[in-house]
């Protein structure tokens, strides 16, 4: 299985929301990551069919999908970040409503809606209400039905959305089962989200693929170092008037008015005693989407 991003461009008026966007990906689970507004979900919406590009193509297995049709939309399975439900609906009757929009005779319908309910955890919730269900019961509920059709293609925008970290960390455990032998594109502005169970991850900036590989490479590549120093407290804001702080980690002290532990983004160091720390996804993420130094630290 092949999906192929060639040139793709969505431009609303003067917007350009998606910039001559191209990338290839296989089987596996990849991740976009990018800050809200980075186009994230313009994209998808175009690879879904929901939206047409200004330019550019995508292309199913050799194929574009414009010319594919339904054959396209049967191999694609989606979550959007809000999907639509009846509130009264138990979560069985919503998944065999969903299956019967999807064209599922009957008796398949019903094999895969119990098999997708036990594999999302929710064998227990088979008869509530939608309504009555969790946000995390909702958004496992929404994968079951984006399964439905046993899609090759899975695109979830933003599924961990508003999840507590339990759920997040089922989440995650869940996508990655649901990889084996089809795509899954899932995109977030949550780096753990997507660091332990991406094949390759994507960084989208500004409607722009800035960057792309495994989360090795991607750490690799990044043009900068990071560096750990300490300073007292009354110093922190100047370093956030010069750098790129990834994480300030205060002590109390009663005489000196305490210090504080800063993780610093700077190609030199920022102080004679700077230790050079060994870079992970959180700095990559800082450095591409990150607040400029001179802004006010506190919103950082």
């Amino acid at each position: 299985m092949e999906l192929k991003i060639v040139g793709l461009t969505k431009n609303y008026q003067d917007i350009v929301a998606v910039n001559d966007f191209s990338y290839t990906m296989t089987n596996g689970v990849y991740g976009l990551l990018g800050v809200n507004g980075a186009g994230k979900t313009t994209l998808m919406r175009m690879l879904c069919t929901l939206i047409q590009p200004t330019r550019g193509e995508v292309l199913w297995n050799g194929q574009n999908i414009s010319a594919l049709g339904g054959e396209y939309r049967k191999a694609l399975g989606y979550l959007p970040q809000d999907f639509g439900y009846y509130p009264d609906f138990t979560l069985w009757d919503y998944l065999m409503y969903i299956a019967s929009i999807k064209g599922l005779r009957n008796t398949v319908a019903k094999k895969r809606a119990q098999l997708l309910i036990e594999q999302v955890g929710l064998k227990e919730e088979r008869n509530k209400k939608m309504k009555k269900l969790s946000g995390g019961m909702k958004r496992r509920a929404g994968i079951a039905q984006a399964m439905l059709g046993d899609p090759k293609l899975l695109i979830l925008d933003e599924p961990t959305a508003g999840l507590d970290p339990n759920e997040r960390i089922r989440f995650r455990n869940l996508i990655s089962e649901l990889a084996q032998e089809r795509i899954v594109l899932l995109s977030t502005h949550i780096v753990s989200d997507v660091e332990y169970i991406a094949k390759e991850i994507l960084l989208m900036q500004k409607g722009k693929l800035a960057m792309s590989g495994t989360v090795n490479e991607i750490i690799e590549n990044l043009p900068i170092k990071v560096w750990s120093i300490e300073v007292p407290k009354k110093e922190i804001s100047s370093y956030f008037n010069l750098y790129k702080i990834a994480n300030v980690r205060t002590e109390s002290d009663m005489v000196s008015g305490g210090k504080a532990k800063l993780r610093i983004l700077s190609a030199k160091p920022p102080a004679e005693d700077a230790v050079l720390e060994t870079a992970v996804m959180e700095d990559v993420f800082l450095y591409y989407f990150g607040e400029t130094a001179g802004e006010q630290y506190g919103q950082i």
